[in-house]
This record gives C-alpha cells, structure tokens and sequence, in this order.
C-alpha cells in the first residue's frame, strides 16, 4: 500500500501467531545508524547540505540515552584517563571535572550536541537489518536503495526506505574473545561486562589482552587492592615517541591500506602501540605491567602458560578487543572472502554496495577518524540520493588529511 506523495507508506507483517500487524514505512533520503561520534558527525553535515532531520534524513540509534558506547562505560573510568575525545564538529567540549566518569561527561556533551543542532535522534530503536529494495519495486522516492528495520524494546518495529545508509555502529556490540583449549570453571568477563574493581576484591582476576582497555583493568584493579595477573599473546608493544600528527596520519594509512584490500581491521594497539606514561613506567617496574606470556590451555581453576607454568585464578577478564558489529548488513553481503569489507578510497564507501557507507570502520575507528568520515560519508550520501543536491559546504578535503 504505497502513496507517491506520502512520507510513510502502510506495510503488513506477520506475526508468530499467523496475525497480520500494520507498520508505518518511512521514507527517507538517507538513514543514520548509530548516534556515537561518527554517526551525530554524519548528521551535522546531511544538516549542513539542507536535509532536515526527522524528515529528510533520520538517525537511529540502540542507546536509551545519548552517549554512543561510552554511555555503557564504568564510572572507575574517569575522564583523565580518557585516550583523547576529538570534539565534534562545530563544537568544543569545554572544561570538564577530570576526576568524573567518562561516562557521564560524554553522555551530557553528545547529549547537548544533539539538542543545540535539533538532530531529532530516534531511541531507542536496534536495527536489526538493512536489505536491498528490489529494482523492480515500486517507489515513493526516486532513488530508494535500501530497506532498514528496528527493533523497539516494547516489541514496535520500524521499517525506513532510503537511497543511502551511513552505518556507524561500532564495535561496543562485538566483543572478541579467543578460543583456547580446556575451559575454565570461574566467572569470564568482557570489557564490555565490567563494572567495578570492587566487584573483584578477595579474588585473584587474570587480565588477558595487550591493548590499552587491559592496562588501565590492571590498574584500576590494583588501586583496588585486587590480586592480579596479566597476560599477552606477544609482548607488550610500548611506545614512549610522542603520538604526534604524522605519526597518526602513518597509523591511519595503514589501517586504510588493509581495508581497502577487503581485510579486517587489526587492533588498536596492533597499529598504535601502547603508550608508556610515567605512572606506566612505574607499575613496570614494579611488575604490575608486565605479561606472564602467552595462555596454552584453559583449566577448572585457572590457566596453563605457553612456558609450561600454571596459575590458579577466580576470574578471567577478557579484555582482548572487540569486532565491527557489523550483523545488521549480513543480508547485503558485503563481508570480503578475506574477512573484513572492502572499501572505497574514500575509506568510507563499501565498493559492492552503493549507497552504503561505514564510518567508525577501519581507519575512522579513533574519534578524530570518526568525525571525519561522518563528513565523508554525509557528502557522498547527498550524492547518492540526489545528483542535483547541493553538496556540503565545506572545501574539499584529502583523505589523508
């Protein structure tokens, strides 16, 4: 049931008991997936080329409030020790209380942000997946290319139509976890599950990873007065040089270099190091930092090492990365046979897929990154919908700028 002046159409689903139920299909230029850094980037240039949101373009987003994935962060991670929060475009987090979640600091900047520009963010919806609008199909908007549907915690769905999909869902959804031999019969948990250090007091916690997420645990649990192990499948990568700009434009290079071949993104710390502070360098010394090695084999009461040694703990603590949560593309098949997505050189548009663009991925991961393919990828997706549209207002801009 389809109107040609309309903005939303009626659609008919079927439910689990055979019952027909009636949705709203929306129509829009472009749909945002994601309302962290990336995405409200995004939607702050569709805004500066003349979309309007809530009408021209909308930004969905799986968070009850704003925040993106720091609104999901522990409040033992203050502000201070934050790896950098690039500003969002157009606007300067100002002074802000060090000492402070992370958490809550982000939450009410993003959370003005997205009220000062009337960016109109839809939450909380998941969107659940996104497929391809047949040729064939009849059309309320001249370019539709892509149908996305979420999920609303009451059990609502929500169906869009669109001729372009910036996705910038991150990784928070994805955690990574590797296999290993044996099983282990205490409690595991991810990043993603932590909530206190004193969750851990009175029990020795093993932290496994050699990225920066698993040197502030090992920290923060020791000001605990946690008993704790530390393990890398290789040995810790510090870098004392000075994370200057083109030692990062270097980094982001070569991030761009592998997915633009169709490979996975490889960690952070795998492109960046980890970078050795003064209070680092003493936890060092006194072998708070440093790794027992690599893990052979899980046990019932704790881990066999690569050196044949074995340690006997109560917890594992997983924080060894996260993947791009990418499942709500599956059904457009864009994943490359060599595991990751191949992308355009523009490092945010997916070369066998026109119209969608990821931001976040790969080379944009950081929230400097983030911010720019939000430009990026609002540009192209005027392009896409409308090849008489005005485009951003902004000069060109390299890609490796």
């Amino acid at each position: 049931m389809e109107c040609l002046t309309c903005d939303a159409t009626l659609a008919l689903d079927m439910t689990e008991s055979g019952h027909a139920q009636a949705f709203d299909v929306r129509h829009r230029r472009v749909v945002v997936i994601g309302a962290g850094q990336a995405g409200l980037s995004a939607a702050h240039f569709l805004q500066r080329a003349g979309l309007v949101a809530g009408v021209d373009f909308e930004v969905l987003d799986a968070n009850p409030t704003a925040g993106g994935a720091w609104s999901h962060r522990w409040d033992a991670l203050t502000f201070d020790r934050v790896n950098g929060l690039h500003d969002l475009p157009e606007s300067e987090l100002g002074d802000v209380d060090p000492r402070e979640p992370a958490r809550e600091v982000i939450k009410r900047y993003y959370s003005r942000y997205e009220t000062e520009n009337g960016l109109s963010v839809d939450r909380p919806w998941r969107v659940r997946s996104v497929t391809r609008i047949d040729d064939g199909a009849s059309r309320v908007r001249p370019v539709e290319r892509y149908e996305v549907t979420a999920e609303h915690p009451d059990g609502r769905t929500a169906v869009y139509r669109a001729g372009a999909v910036i996705s910038g869902t991150g990784t928070w959804d994805h955690p990574y976890v590797p296999w290993y031999p044996g099983a282990f019969g205490g409690r595991q948990l991810t990043t993603r599950d932590f909530t206190s250090p004193a969750d851990f007091v009175g029990r020795r916690v093993l932290v496994v990873g050699g990225g920066i997420s698993a040197v502030q645990f090992l920290q923060m649990l020791d000001e605990a007065g946690v008993d704790t192990l530390w393990s890398t499948r290789t040995p810790p990568r510090w870098r004392e040089a000075p994370f200057d700009p083109m030692w990062g434009l270097d980094v982001e290079n070569s991030v761009a270099a592998r997915t633009r071949a169709g490979l996975r993104p490889l960690s952070v710390v795998a492109a960046t190091g980890l970078p050795l502070t003064a209070e680092g360098r003493a936890d060092v010394e006194r072998g708070l930092l440093v790794s027992r090695g690599a893990i052979a084999a899980l046990t019932d009461d704790g881990v066999d090492f690569a050196d044949g040694t074995h340690e006997s703990v109560d917890v594992i603590l997983w924080a060894t990365g996260f993947r791009a949560a990418l499942s709500h593309l599956a059904p457009l098949g864009i994943r490359d046979p060599a595991g990751g997505v191949v992308m355009a050189d523009d490092d945010v548009s997916v070369i066998v897929s026109p119209g969608l663009f990821l931001v976040g991925y790969g080379r944009s991961a950081s929230t400097l990154g983030a911010t720019r393919a939000g430009r990026r990828a609002a540009r192209a997706a005027v392009r896409a919908t409308d090849v008489s549209a005005t485009d951003v207002r902004e000069p060109a801009e390299s890609v490796t700028g």
